[in-house]
Formats: C-alpha cells, sequence, structure tokens
C-alpha cells in the first residue's frame, strides 16, 4: 500500500505539477501582458488633444488589440510546447513539420501577410482614420471603419465598400 501510494506521490509531484505550474505561469503572462498593453493604449489615449482622439483612440485600440491576440497567440504556443514535452512528446518532428507547414501557408497566405503589413503601417503612418473623408483606388467616401486586413468606407451613393488594404496603392486623404 505504502509502495502504491509513493509511486502515485512521486508521478503526481512529477509531470502533472509542472504541467499546473506552466498553465499558471501562462496564465500570469497574459493577464499581466493584457493589462500592460490596456493601461499603455490608455496612456496614449489620454495624451492626445481632444480633436484628435477619436482618430488616436481607434489606432490605439486597434494596435492595443493586434499586441494582445500577439501575446496570447505566443504565449499559447510556448505554453503548449512545454506541455507536450512535459507528457513526452518529442518536439523536434513536430517542429519540423511545423515548419514545412508554415512555409506552405506562408506562400499561400500572401495576400493576408501582405493586407496586413500594410494595415500595419497604415496605421502607423496615420494615412487616414475613421471619419474621414478619402479617395482609395477608384471609391471616394468617408471611412467607417480602418481594420488590420480592411478598410471599409462608404461613398457617396450610400454603397459600403471593403477595401483589402494590401491593394490600396494610393490614399488621397480630403479631410487633412
Amino acid at each position: 500500500m505504502s509502495n502504491a501510494l509513493s509511486n502515485l506521490n512521486d508521478w503526481f509531484s512529477g509531470a502533472p505539477m509542472r504541467i499546473t505550474t506552466i498553465l499558471v505561469i501562462a496564465v500570469i503572462v497574459k493577464v499581466v501582458a493584457t493589462r500592460a498593453i490596456t493601461r499603455s493604449m490608455n496612456k496614449l489615449i489620454a495624451k492626445t488633444d481632444k480633436g484628435d482622439a477619436n482618430r488616436a483612440g481607434e489606432r490605439a485600440r486597434t494596435i492595443g488589440a493586434l499586441l494582445k491576440s500577439t501575446v496570447n497567440s505566443l504565449t499559447l504556443i510556448v505554453a503548449g510546447a512545454m506541455i507536450l514535452d512535459q507528457l513526452g512528446f518529442n518536439l523536434g518532428p513536430l517542429l519540423t513539420s511545423a515548419g514545412v507547414v508554415g512555409v506552405a501557408l506562408g506562400l499561400g497566405a500572401q495576400t493576408i501577410v501582405r493586407d496586413i503589413l500594410s494595415g500595419l503601417s497604415m496605421l502607423i503612418e496615420d494615412q487616414y482614420g475613421v471619419g474621414d473623408r478619402v479617395q482609395l483606388l477608384e471609391v471616394s467616401g468617408v471611412v467607417v471603419n480602418v481594420g488590420m486586413r480592411i478598410t471599409t468606407l462608404r461613398d457617396d451613393a450610400g454603397v459600403l465598400w471593403y477595401l483589402r488594404n494590401g491593394e490600396i496603392l494610393k490614399v488621397g486623404n480630403y479631410s487633412q
């Protein structure tokens, strides 16, 4: 009986305890990083002028959402790999196949990556924001929403246009 309890105690203090520790640390990292990002974005919004608060607020919210998503994804991937290692999985072949799949997806998802990178640079450069009257491609109207991948524009006829950020090569901003 004591041998079985000793074996059970050894097993529980091994992998399950380390997995629990990994999960607790991952949750702490996620919560701390999310709070830091939220506080930073709120400070950025508070420092802006009153007339520009809507535009800066939209930019800060978009960038904050991107940062939070990145932190959550990285935390999940690292914690998952560490847990798989504790369960005895050989991560070498898994990482190799993930690399091959990543290259294949990267080649197939070039337009999505280009749209996101264009959206990020557009936000950083502050080319246009929500409420601005702009001309993008052949469409002229008021910006309704600015996202990392798609910009939404309402033209004078009331048509709502969804434009991929990677295809927007010229921007005419009547509001700036």
